[in-house]
């Protein structure tokens, strides 16, 4: 852990996570967002380098189509939120897909586990505020759903807001104290990922608040699901483009 990475202190004592009741939106006096920042953790969409578990039935080269189509509906939904600040932690260069308003910052370490932890170690060592951090792989996500993982940060109603993923994963992770220790050396991408790193912030003693359970888009049949369930966004415009020519191989591999 470096020097100056902020960690909180955190109670001995398991809290089972609960889930509370909604709350009167805490707004900063000034100008009124909340005292918050989302960081969106995301590979650049190369070819090869990005859902490279939809090929087949998809090329490579429309793999990072959809890629790109999930990350641009994924800042939409950042940039719609009322935050005090916006993080992209990026593998790789900008591009047009990145909106005005948000901060990039490189990615640094090696598994999955050391890039959460110090994504959102980096942006709490440079802006003192709670951080919620999601992934690209979940276009359906909306402000709302954001806003709802930020408040009880900043109402200081709970410690650490948490979305499990429908394969086993997690898609959000928001702290009020980073702690890298509460991320490192949970093992990633396995199918009870998400429920180990709940563990792992149960077992630091922290109040969690719960999100809805969300699909991340991995697979052919999970892609279809997300594009069926978000009519008009980016993400459902390029599936739409790319089902025809893929339809049947999609059905295969369903």
């Amino acid at each position: 852990m470096t020097a100056d990475v902020y960690t909180g202190k955190h109670r001995r004592d398991s809290v089972p996570a609960r889930r509370l009741p909604p709350q009167a939106p805490t707004w900063s006096k000034a100008s009124r967002l909340l005292a918050a920042q989302v960081v969106v953790i995301a590979k650049e969409p190369y070819p090869g380098r990005v859902k490279t578990r939809l090929t087949p039935p998809f090329t490579p080269v429309q793999a990072a189509e959809l890629a790109a189509a999930s990350l641009s509906d994924t800042l939409a939904a950042v940039a719609g939120t009322a935050v005090a600040r916006r993080v992209l932690a990026l593998d790789g260069t900008p591009g047009r897909w990145l909106p005005g308003g948000f901060d990039v910052i490189g990615q640094r370490g090696h598994g999955l586990d050391e890039r959460i932890a110090w994504a959102l170690a980096d942006a709490r060592v440079t802006l003192p505020l709670p951080v919620v951090l999601i992934g690209m792989d979940t276009p359906q996500v909306t402000p709302e759903l954001l806003a709802a993982a930020a408040r009880p940060l900043v109402d200081k109603t709970t410690d650490a807001t948490f979305g499990l993923a429908e394969d086993g994963g997690f898609w959000l992770l928001g702290l009020r104290e980073v702690d890298p220790r509460l991320i490192l050396g949970v093992p990633m991408s396995q199918p009870d990922t998400g429920s180990r790193q709940l563990a792992r912030l149960q077992q630091a003693g922290l109040r969690i608040t719960m999100l809805p359970e969300l699909t991340d888009v991995d697979t052919a049949r999970e892609a279809e699901r997300v594009a069926a369930v978000t009519p008009g966004s980016r993400f459902a415009a390029c599936m739409a483009r790319l089902r025809d020519p893929a339809e049947r191989a999609i059905a295969a591999f369903q």
